[in-house]
């Protein structure tokens, strides 16, 4: 995701890492493009012993020196192999964390559940309102075309339903309070017979 995301900019001007990682942060794209700040560094690194973007330019302000790169015709082909691949690549991703937990449910009082869960919620909300956040400074910068608003209602949505499937699980678990039910050794054999 970080080689792609890098050469896309790239192939929009020649920047400089931080500026890269500026343009992630001040939208928020880090967040839901998953590229963390120091594997941008590490990425233009590698690219450019591949090949695949080379230093156009170098700045020094003040004691600072920055290296400003730009796509070759290498990268302008790994850009697009990657840009397929991304587009095929499964977009759905499930819970398997969260699913497996919700197995074992039994083995918890039903405080630990609920606190755990709870701090699940706020966290996915805090993520949603950064998304929010994010797409208002984007619409500040840019116009965007109804494919990047019908990206964003999708992020919007994803998270709205997780949150809607915690919030239902925690007011399951509060009116089953101890009944849950757990696997007996007895019937946890019953499955490989």
């Amino acid at each position: 995701m970080v080689r792609l995301m890098v050469l896309g900019m790239l192939r929009i001007k020649p920047l400089s890492g931080y500026e890269i990682q500026r343009v992630l942060q001040t939208s928020q794209t880090d967040i839901w493009a998953g590229v963390l700040p120091g594997s941008i560094y590490h990425a233009l690194k590698k690219m450019d012993k591949e090949g695949l973007v080379e230093v156009d330019n170098v700045e020094q302000t003040g004691h600072r020196i920055k290296a400003i790169y730009k796509i070759t015709e290498k990268g302008q082909v790994e850009f697009i192999n990657l840009l397929k691949d991304s587009l095929r690549e499964k977009s759905v991703g499930l819970p398997s964390n969260l699913y497996t937990g919700i197995a074992f449910l039994h083995e918890l009082p039903l405080e630990d559940k609920v606190e755990a869960l709870e701090e699940q919620k706020v966290m996915l909300e805090k993520e949603l309102e950064q998304l929010k956040s994010g797409l208002e400074i984007k619409e500040q910068y840019v116009k965007l075309d109804e494919i990047a608003k019908l990206q964003f209602e999708n992020m919007f949505a994803h998270y709205e339903l997780q949150v809607t499937f915690i919030q239902k699980l925690i007011n399951q678990l509060k009116t089953m309070e101890d009944t849950d039910p757990k696997i007996s050794p007895e019937d946890f054999d019953k499955y490989f017979d």
